[in-house]
Formats: C-alpha cells, sequence, structure tokens
C-alpha cells in the first residue's frame, strides 16, 4: 500500500507567511505539520510515499528529503497547477500504479491514528473509505450523507447542506478511482472535485466506508486553525527539561524546553515549548506558545502564540497573544523620538494595536 501526501497550493489565508514558506512546513509544536502526516502514515506501516509538490517544491524536498528519517522512501511528483484533489491523484498515476493507497492533505491534523482504518480498508475489502467529522459550517466543506449506515452522497460546499458531516482530508482508494477520475468534468470552480470522484464511485455500486472521527480534526489553513492545532498538541506533551533553566525562573505544568535553550529570571507556563538554542531572558511565556529555534525573547511577555526560527521579542511592553509570528522577525521597542509606532509589513499583513 502507497501513501499519497499533497503538499503543493498556495497557502494564500496564511499570508504573508506563505509568501515565502510552504504552508505545510509551519510548524505546530515546533514540527512542521507535513511530519504529523508522513508520521501517520509511517505509523500504519505504509513507507513508499508519494508528495505532491507545486511551487515551494524546493523547500519541501529540503525538509523532507529522501524520507529515510522516518524509514520511508519518498517521491516526488510534481503539479503544475492546483486544479484539485483528484487531479493530484491523477498527476500521481505513474506512482501510484494499480496500489491502494491512502491519499492525505498535508496540511491536515487529525488526533488518531489511521492504522485501523488501514486495517478496515484491506480486511474489508473497500474500494473507498472516507473520513468523517461534523462541523458547525458544513457549507464551506464537501458534506457527506449518510442512510441505513451508507454513503449515498457528496456535495461540494453546498448551499443548504442535508448533513454536518464533511470529509476530511484523509482518503483511502482502489484501482477504481483513476477510471472515475476520468468521467468526471471540472466544477465550477475550474477543478476536478475528489468529491464527483467517490460519487462516481458510488454510483457505479463500488464499496465505499466511511469513519466518523471520535478525536479531533483540524484543517491548518488559516491562523486560528494553527493556533488551535498548537493548543491541542501541547495539551497532549509530557514534561521535558534539555535545556537550561535557572534559579531565578520558574516552570508550571506540561513544559518542553529543548537542548541548548537557557531560561534565565522568567516564568514558563505550560503547557509551552522552547526550542533549541532559544533565549528566554525576565520574560513571561504564557500557555499554549512554541518558541522555535534561535530566537530571542526578553523583557516581554507572550502567550497563546507561535513564533518562527530565529526571531528576537525585545522589550516589549503589552502582552503579545494570539499571534503567528514568522521566521526572521523583530520586534522591538523603538528608542527613537517622538514615540510613534514604526512598521514594515508585507502584503496581507495583520496587526492589532493597544
Amino acid at each position: 500500500m502507497k501513501g499519497l501526501i499533497l503538499s503543493g497550493g498556495k497557502g494564500t489565508r496564511l499570508r504573508p507567511i506563505t509568501y515565502t514558506s510552504a504552508k505545510q512546513l509551519v510548524p505546530i509544536a515546533n514540527k512542521p505539520v507535513l511530519f504529523y502526516a508522513i508520521e501517520n502514515l509511517v505509523d500504519a506501516g505504509i513507507t513508499d510515499l508519494g508528495i505532491i509538490v507545486g511551487d515551494t517544491k524546493e523547500e519541501v524536498k529540503a525538509a523532507v528529503g529522501d524520507g529515510s528519517h522516518w524509514g520511508a522512501k519518498v517521491t516526488y511528483i510534481e503539479q503544475d497547477q492546483p486544479l484539485g484533489l483528484a487531479h493530484a491523484i491523477k498527476v500521481a498515476r505513474g506512482f501510484l500504479g494499480d496500489d491502494r493507497f491512502v491519499m492525505f492533505l498535508g496540511d491536515n491534523f487529525i488526533q488518531e491514528s489511521i492504522s485501523p482504518l488501514v486495517n478496515r480498508f484491506e480486511v474489508d475489502g473497500l474500494n473507498c473509505q472516507i473520513l468523517l467529522t461534523s462541523v458547525p459550517n458544513p457549507e464551506e466543506c464537501g458534506v457527506v450523507e449518510i442512510e441505513n449506515g451508507r454513503v449515498i452522497r457528496l456535495v461540494e460546499k453546498p448551499k443548504e447542506p442535508k448533513s454536518d458531516l464533511v470529509a476530511i482530508g484523509i482518503y483511502m482508494f482502489d484501482h477504481h478511482v483513476f477510471d472515475a477520475i476520468e468521467r468526471i468534468k471540472p466544477s465550477w470552480r475550474g477543478e476536478l472535485e475528489i468529491t464527483d470522484t467517490i460519487q462516481q464511485l458510488i454510483d457505479a455500486g463500488l464499496k465505499v466506508g466511511h469513519y466518523i472521527l471520535k478525536g479531533w480534526w483540524v484543517d491548518t489553513g488559516k491562523m486560528s486553525d494553527i493556533l488551535e492545532a498548537n493548543r491541542l498538541l501541547l495539551e497532549d506533551m509530557s514534561y521535558s527539561i534539555q535545556g537550561h533553566v535557572d534559579g531565578e525562573s520558574k516552570v508550571f505544568g506540561k513544559v518542553v524546553i529543548e537542548k541548548g535553550a537557557e531560561v534565565v529570571n522568567s516564568v514558563i507556563r505550560g503547557p509551552a515549548i522552547i526550542g533549541e538554542n532559544t533565549i528566554i531572558m525576565n520574560s513571561f511565556v504564557g500557555p499554549f506558545t512554541s518558541i522555535h529555534f534561535g530566537c530571542t525573547v526578553t523583557n516581554s511577555e507572550i502567550e497563546h502564540s507561535i513564533v518562527l526560527e530565529n526571531s528576537q521579542i525585545l522589550d516589549i511592553e503589552g502582552r503579545i497573544e494570539d499571534s503567528l509570528i514568522g521566521r526572521n522577525v523583530e520586534i522591538t521597542k523603538s528608542p527613537i523620538k517622538p514615540k510613534a509606532f514604526k512598521l514594515m509589513l508585507g502584503d496581507n499583513s495583520k496587526v492589532g494595536i493597544l
């Protein structure tokens, strides 16, 4: 069985972060979202992986490599344009052959292991299996209708959804999916929709199974979703101090301080993670905060936030919260008179000022 991970797309909802970085490489609890998808597949015994890449292919390749870090083999598959999930499968036909496979969107994040679901897919001889969850806004997703325990219909972003169950970005298929894709036409969005593909399988009388998630699921396409995934993951961490915490500092709750990190005269209130070679001095790091490697936080307070690598937060009087701070960012108190906010912001930036 093979794995197909989608790591293309432009990540428009995460700009300006995604102007310079793939959305699948934004770290949650100091580890890229994409890595969690790889780990879930490998844990299920799937080690032959194809990764669909687009404009950010070089960055994805640099981060993932050949897959040997996870005991896997990775093949990169280029998709010139993001023309739908079914189009991605079509592009990957040469890699997939006639093998059964799991398709995993690289920016999806789930609590559960897919291992028992892969086993069920095989044992029950299903042609397709889809993972579902209930959401408060089904009209924004691919809605799934179930009757007498069977999937009967999928509709992409219906104006009046008949169910609150939606398909998340994890699917399992056998070779029949390729014929189904050939029978569908692009939607009004100009894309080959995965919902139309699965509907073709249903209409052809093939066995389409489903599983409703018991744990949480987050589509990490927006900043609020990334912060929520970060919060959920940090809650599951165990206490671990590998760096240095001086005698004047206090650490409460589930806190991870990675090797080479230093905490000086500061308070770290978990759940929180401090990355390698990061320095926290005279500061407060509050709950649900991830600070990546090579950062410096001095004379400042931050909580419920994510700070990417090599960034600096210096001498900030107000508390920073609910924030996603990119790579190599400097947030400092300006010594220049007269006092004023001095900002250099990229396109689509958002700033809240006290």
